[in-house]
């Protein structure tokens, strides 16, 4: 495990904060692993990708899972959010633009459609089920 990855810095539980009010050694994602995640996801989703949207889709998740996998240790809550946020703009946009839809429109590509039926990986379901298996 790279430990530039982490960041350790003193914070609270809130269990724990509650229950002694001492700190504790919280682990957390680097901003640079997260923006190289980000980067990773949009190299996939760039305008000229031309593939079939299941093979786009299925190297999506192969890269959000293998990701999951590798970061599984420390809290993920606000991270996984900021990521399935930018996947989720990344793929709209993608979409919208193989659709021929304005700019701006969202069209049918709701949140719950790319991460539903349209089969985008939700980080915290890739974390729930076991990302490596």
């Amino acid at each position: 495990m790279d430990p530039a990855a982490y960041g350790y810095r003193p914070g609270r539980s809130a269990t724990e904060a509650i229950q002694t009010g001492r700190p504790f050694i919280g682990a957390s994602l680097s901003a640079k692993s997260v923006q190289r995640l980000k980067e990773r996801a949009g190299d996939i989703l760039v305008p000229g990708n031309m593939g079939a949207w299941s093979d786009v889709c299925e190297t999506l998740t192969r890269v959000l899972r293998g990701w999951c996998g590798y970061f599984s240790p420390g809290s993920h809550y606000v991270t996984d959010k900021a990521i399935e946020a930018h996947v989720y703009d990344r793929v709209r946009n993608f979409l919208a633009r193989r659709h021929k839809l304005p700019a701006r429109a969202i069209g049918p590509f709701t949140m719950t459609a790319v991460f539903g039926e349209l089969g985008a990986p939700r980080l915290r379901h890739c974390r729930r089920r076991g990302a490596t298996s």
